[in-house]
């Protein structure tokens, strides 16, 4: 199954600015950028990577990971965080984005306590446009982050 045109459109390098909150943080403003490639071509399957600085250019967060479409038209995803959290996803696709929730969330001892995510990403003309929900440390599900991004490279 080749990849969907769902996914396909994620292909290349994109940079934007973002937000983001959640219960007793600070909001905060953020840079991001993020790799999505098709590691093998006939595969419904995209590799991706993405790293995050805050405004005054120290480094924020990594994650890398896999969007997998499958036969049924859902979509799966897996990520996994130096933070010590992997999460398991599955979700549906529409032509203009995607939406996911987590099926599995599971921390190494000495992580922040997630139990649950949502990621949403839409194709909102050239730019796509993301958002993660996030339960952790025993607060529920709840904004985490949202940025728009804008295509640095194909």
């Amino acid at each position: 199954m080749d990849l969907p045109t769902a996914l396909a459109w994620l292909v290349g390098e994109w940079e934007g600015e973002g937000r983001g909150a959640y219960p007793g943080c600070d909001d905060f403003g953020y840079r991001e950028h993020t790799v999505f490639r098709h590691p093998k071509p006939g595969e419904p399957t995209l590799a991706f990577a993405t790293r995050t600085w805050l405004l005054d250019g120290s480094p924020s967060h990594e994650e890398a990971g896999y969007v997998r479409a499958t036969e049924a038209g859902r979509v799966e995803l897996v990520v996994a965080h130096p933070l010590g959290v992997v999460e398991v996803h599955g979700g549906t696709m529409t032509e203009r984005g995607v939406e996911l929730d987590s099926l599995a969330v599971a921390c190494a001892p000495t992580a922040s306590a997630v139990t649950q995510m949502r990621r949403v990403a839409e194709q909102r003309g050239d730019d796509l446009w993301y958002r993660l929900d996030m339960a952790a440390r025993g607060k529920p599900l709840a904004f985490h982050c949202e940025a728009t991004f804008h295509r640095s490279r194909s």
